[in-house]
């Protein structure tokens, strides 16, 4: 989820052709879905609800959350209200001390309808296409962009996979327990999700590209995008060739876990809390990651995206239709998604997060997993470049005589205070008396968890961390480190 702060900063810039307030005290606003149908046929965007026009925090009375978000779910799988339907689940945030929903938009590879209307999106908020020069421009634009939906006549419904398909409807059914697709027949769920198309030459249902990449066997894909391949490389020690390598060409299920895989096998998951509840920090950031090669990738190229992992960095190279090039900062991110279908399916499965989520939860977490590190993403002229490092600049801090060098990354200040209260065996809550601290995530995060890490304390009860009987003692090394003064 988007955090409050950065929420906050969204609409205090007021609405515009990305944004729209819309007052939701007690019940759906009228207009709610002629402005979900011009985002997904314009550029996508962010709906508050419970906002005033002006940015006035309004709020949403409580006892009408559950049934609005029940509503916009099912009326966004209605085609009585959305012709595509597009399945919405609004999250629900406090904003100045009021329930708030806002629901992410992204632009959509196709056309929709609300009540046999079109409506698209400009800087003075929603209009009916009324002409036909309008929709011929906004069509043949998603047409030359959205290579995801060309068409690929020379496969049917019946040769996709089935164990993919099955595999699909559990992962939705186990995310979202009330989502409609899975109890559909195939035909019906493919359509709905936009992988199921009429050929306008034919007028007969045609399977997308989209599709095929997902359920289709890797003959099939091959067919249809010869050039299609994900190279993942270990180029630790041998950086002209490689160490290890796995070359990918199949559906992107298995290409999501195989990516997966790689990075768990070559790439250490230090400890980490957060709150009191252990966390992958390396499954939070490379998720992120991986997700972005199979959401952005432009599948018809004929370069291979790349996954490298080397010494001292992690790099992903990405062939995409670039929309600003030079470094991606905040000041400059747009999520744009450049296959809406792929997101939008691998969504509804829980492979991915909300657009412009791998941004933020990046640059969130790495500092924690490589000592303040900073990730770098870029778009060149081949498309979409990130770089992880995987050595931060506090591990270029020179050593402290008494401490290892394996340890002294984690040597913080913070860590150097926690060793001076830390007498006996004291549980979490004695500590942070200790130390005149009240927040508990960051007492686990900036004290307790760099030093488990460099193995300064340890735990009474390592095989239950989040134990409530759970204390801490300083180890040998940590004593060390103090010059035996402890």
């Amino acid at each position: 989820m988007m955090t409050p702060e950065f929420l906050l900063q969204i609409i205090a810039q007021g609405e515009g052709l990305h944004t729209e307030f819309k007052e939701a005290k007690t019940g759906l606003p009228k207009s709610l879905f002629e402005t979900v149908c011009a985002f997904l046929n314009t550029d996508g965007g962010l709906i508050f609800l419970g906002v005033a026009d002006d940015g006035t925090i309004l709020g949403i009375e409580p006892n009408a959350i559950k049934s609005l978000r029940q509503d916009i779910a099912n009326h966004s799988n209605n085609p009585q209200q959305l012709d595509l339907p597009y399945v919405l689940f609004p999250q629900e945030v406090t904003l100045q001390g009021k329930c708030v929903l806002y629901l992410q938009i992204p632009v959509s590879s196709q056309m929709h309808k609300h009540k046999g209307d079109i409506y698209l999106r400009s800087e003075d908020g929603d209009y009916k296409v009324r002409g036909t020069h309008q929709l011929a421009g906004t069509v043949n634009r998603k047409l030359s962009i959205f290579t995801e939906q060309r068409l690929v006549p020379q496969f049917a419904v019946h040769q996709l996979r089935k164990d993919l398909l099955d595999r699909a409807r559990q992962l939705i059914r186990s995310h979202f327990p009330d989502h409609p697709w899975p109890d559909l027949p195939t035909d019906e769920l493919l359509r709905l999700a936009g992988l199921l198309v009429v050929n306008p030459d034919t007028g007969k249902p045609c399977l997308t590209l989209a599709c095929v990449l997902l359920f289709g066997d890797d003959v099939q894909i091959q067919h249809a995008v010869p050039a299609y391949k994900i190279d993942c490389l270990l180029k630790r020690h041998d950086t002209d060739r490689y160490d290890d390598r796995v070359i990918l060409r199949t559906n992107l299920l298995d290409a999501f876990d195989a990516m997966m895989a790689f990075v768990e096998k070559h790439l250490n998951d230090p400890f980490y809390l957060e709150g009191e509840h252990r966390m992958s920090l390396r499954s939070k950031i490379f998720r992120e990651a991986v997700s972005n090669i199979i959401a952005h990738r432009e599948y018809t190229s004929g370069a291979p995206a790349r996954l490298m992992v080397y010494a001292d960095k992690v790099v992903f190279d990405n062939p995409c239709t670039t929309h600003y090039f030079g470094r991606i900062v905040d000041e400059n991110l747009q999520p744009f998604a450049h296959n809406p279908n792929l997101c939008k399916f691998m969504i509804q499965m829980g492979r991915f997060d909300e657009l412009g989520s791998g941004v933020r939860n990046i640059r969130k977490y790495l500092p924690y997993y490589a000592q303040g590190a900073q990730p770098e993403f870029w778009e060149k002229d081949h498309g979409f470049s990130l770089v992880i490092p995987l050595v931060g600049p506090e591990s270029r801090s020179e050593l402290t005589e008494q401490v290892t060098p394996q340890v002294t990354p984690q040597v913080t200040p913070q860590v150097t205070r926690l060793l001076g209260v830390l007498v006996g065996e004291i549980s979490r809550a004695e500590i942070m008396i200790g130390l005149g601290l009240k927040d508990r995530m960051y007492v686990g995060r900036d004290y307790l968890q760099p030093a488990l890490e460099a193995g300064l304390i340890e735990m009474t009860i390592p095989a239950k961390p989040n134990s409530r009987l759970q204390k801490y003692r300083i180890t040998p090394q940590g004593q060390k480190m103090l010059g035996g003064s402890k």
